[in-house]
């Protein structure tokens, strides 16, 4: 294969890896909400959370750049059980908890009210942020020896023992073991990041394909490790997702016994994602060609992420390169070297930002 590695790394650096900016904006709107939400619960005599807790891509640091910024980021509230109660006096219902969540939100400052779905209450921004907020119980039992036993359960169409924190501990144990590297968040986080990005290259994919917490559990069922080729890590990865979903088009949950992610034994979302896996996989054929020229292989990733930027990221450095060069043909401090040929492949000015000097940031 073409051997267009750094091409990929610089692609993630600049172009999917979520810039500061939108982390700061996320984090404040995390923030504005849980102090609405506290104030909120306060004026309606409802239980204050015991805490809060970030998890989702965010939490796992697999989100991805998106042009009109539709980001979200999940904050678990949790609340004791006991707390919890009823108009009769008994335990307040899934439903009911996540109405409470909501009124308390819903200050009369937003556009869009705040939202009752079926397992968050989810408050949109007309900038195209949205921050859920998924309700927890915590329930304490003791057996018929004194012993105590403590879990969670989230307010979904019922009561669910559940706790996203275990899903943050189950990917970040695998992004460490599976990863050849140590750098960079590692190599698992990079690939999954980077086919989230595949799956909203283009706009009309977006609802239809399999969501970002299925494309995360694929990945590290079929991580195809190669410290030293991004490209081919990359490629090796699409290639046995769509394979393993040739076989079996279900997902399981990674932490939840018994559950699953897609739906059924024919998801739709599972099959449109083969289906543009396998479309990736074809427009990289060239590159496996004898005689790939680097500006055919380039043409090949622009097409698979519908995007120009790799033609004009080497564009860029033939432009910078050629600018040295003509600058050491009237210098006496010599020839234009080689290290500095490559710094400059490895990091060309890039117009929109980005690079060696842009602000894409893991938050």
């Amino acid at each position: 294969m073409f051997d267009c590695s750094k091409d990929v790394i610089a692609y993630h650096k600049d172009d999917v890896t979520l810039r500061q900016s939108d982390c700061d904006s996320m984090r404040q709107r995390r923030n504005s909400n849980q102090a609405r939400l506290a104030n909120g619960l306060k004026k309606n005599d409802d239980p204050a959370p015991l805490e809060h807790v970030t998890q989702g891509s965010y939490e796992m640091k697999t989100m991805v750049q998106h042009p009109d910024n539709d980001y979200d980021i999940d904050d678990g509230v949790y609340f004791e059980k006991d707390g919890l109660v009823g108009k009769q006096g008994g335990d307040k219902s899934a439903l009911d908890t996540r109405k409470m969540i909501r009124d308390a939100v819903d200050d009369g400052s937003f556009k869009t009210p705040p939202e009752v779905k079926t397992n968050c209450v989810r408050v949109q921004y007309d900038t195209g942020y949205h921050v859920d907020l998924p309700a927890y119980r915590r329930v304490t039992e003791t057996d018929i020896f004194g012993n105590e036993t403590t879990y969670n359960e989230l307010a979904s169409s019922s009561w669910m023992r559940s706790d996203a924190r275990d899903v943050t501990s189950w990917f970040n144990r695998l992004n460490q073991e599976l990863s050849p590297d140590t750098t960079n968040g590692r190599q698992v986080r990079r690939v999954v990041r980077l086919i989230k990005k595949y799956s909203k290259s283009r706009s009309s994919w977006e609802s239809k394909n399999l969501s970002g917490f299925g494309i995360t559990k694929l990945v590290t069922e079929c991580y195809r490790a190669n410290e030293n080729r991004e490209d081919m890590a990359l490629h090796d990865t699409m290639e046995a997702i769509r394979d393993r979903l040739n076989g079996n088009l279900v997902v399981d949950h990674p932490v939840t016994p018994d559950a699953t992610i897609t739906t059924g034994d024919e998801d739709p979302k599972a099959i449109f994602l083969r289906e543009k896996l396998s479309e990736a996989i074809k427009n990289l054929e060239p590159l496996f060609e004898f005689g790939c020229t680097r500006e055919k292989a380039l043409k090949c990733w622009d097409k698979v992420f519908a995007t120009k930027y790799f033609t004009d990221r080497d564009a860029n450095a033939k432009k910078s390169e050629s600018s040295a060069k003509s600058m050491n043909a009237v210098s006496p401090f010599g020839v234009f070297s080689e290290s500095r040929r490559e710094e400059i492949e490895e990091n060309p000015v890039q117009k929109q930002g980005g690079g060696r000097f842009g602000t894409s940031h893991e938050c």
